[in-house]
């Protein structure tokens, strides 16, 4: 594991020496101090290491404005489409999760008042782009201290940055060695088209028609038509923008596209019938 950590750690100091392209990270951890206090020690460590190698993330404060609902999605991020769901909404390629916690072991040591503490922590790196997960860690660290709080935030410190280190240097080596979100020409990203406009249902179908037709497109698939907006699900060998691009310049029969909205894995498009000439 050892050897592991040192290649991974040369692969990105190189990375970084030749300005390779970092994913921007979502990092949300469940954390317990004392088998029940919340406290978010890890996830700043996580942020603050992230940022030593030149790894943006998500801003905090965005995510705890919508704490309620991202607590719910923790206790459910052992299923990676729906954390990769989460991070897209948030503008995230990569979704860093974790959990902590650190009890007090319950007798004291001889007649002192000293007492050890365990904390065991694991992270997960889920891709947003096609929900693999691309890294994982676990580690776990024991301390001892004469209180709890001093004792508690001492051994999840420990294993966090055990666990930390073992992780972050493969998220980045897994996203730089697969070329950043981008496809090759050997792979395909799966992108989600929301189309707007579809007052009619021969707008439908010419939409559905023009993206069967496309080259750098396939496994076209309408997920749901409801109140003039259709969501199709496509496999595409070309970025999100130049699949757009293509919409725009050579759109369905009878319509134009109008961009709305352009990310990584998501279109948002809107259909107006183009004029009689």
């Amino acid at each position: 594991m050892k050897a592991q950590m040192v290649v991974a750690a040369a692969f990105v100091a190189a990375s970084l020496a030749a300005g390779a392209a970092m994913p921007k990270v979502m990092v949300m951890v469940d954390e317990k101090a004392l088998g029940s206090v919340s406290t978010s020690e890890i996830e700043t460590m996580a942020v603050r290491k992230l940022a030593e190698k030149g790894v943006e993330t998500v801003d905090q404060s965005m995510v705890q404005a919508n704490l309620e609902r991202i607590q719910k999605a923790l206790r459910g991020a052992g299923d990676s489409r729906a954390s990769a769901v989460l991070g897209r909404e948030f503008g995230a390629d990569v979704m860093l999760i974790g959990e902590a916690v650190s009890k007090p072991n319950a007798a004291k040591i001889g007649d002192s008042n000293l007492r050890s503490y365990i904390a065991s922590v694991s992270f997960r790196a889920v891709r947003v782009d096609n929900s693999v997960n691309v890294a994982s860690s676990s580690e776990s660290a024991t301390v001892i201290a004469m209180d709890d709080i001093s004792g508690s935030s001492k051994a999840l410190k420990a294993a966090g940055e055990k666990a930390l280190d073992a992780v972050i240097p493969v998220l980045i080596v897994k996203w730089d060695s697969s070329g950043d979100a981008s496809p090759t020409a050997n792979a395909k990203v799966a992108i989600e088209i929301t189309v707007g406009g579809m007052d009619q249902v021969w707008k439908l179908k010419e939409t559905r028609v023009r993206l069967k037709g496309m080259r750098a497109v396939s496994g076209v698939r309408q997920k749901s038509y409801s109140q003039g907006a259709a969501i199709f699900r496509v496999e595409s060998s070309i970025p999100s923008e130049e699949l757009a691009e293509e919409l725009v310049l050579n759109p369905p029969e009878g319509l134009k596209i109008q961009v709305v909205e352009i990310k990584p894995t998501v279109l948002s498009l809107r259909v107006v019938e183009k004029p009689e000439e």
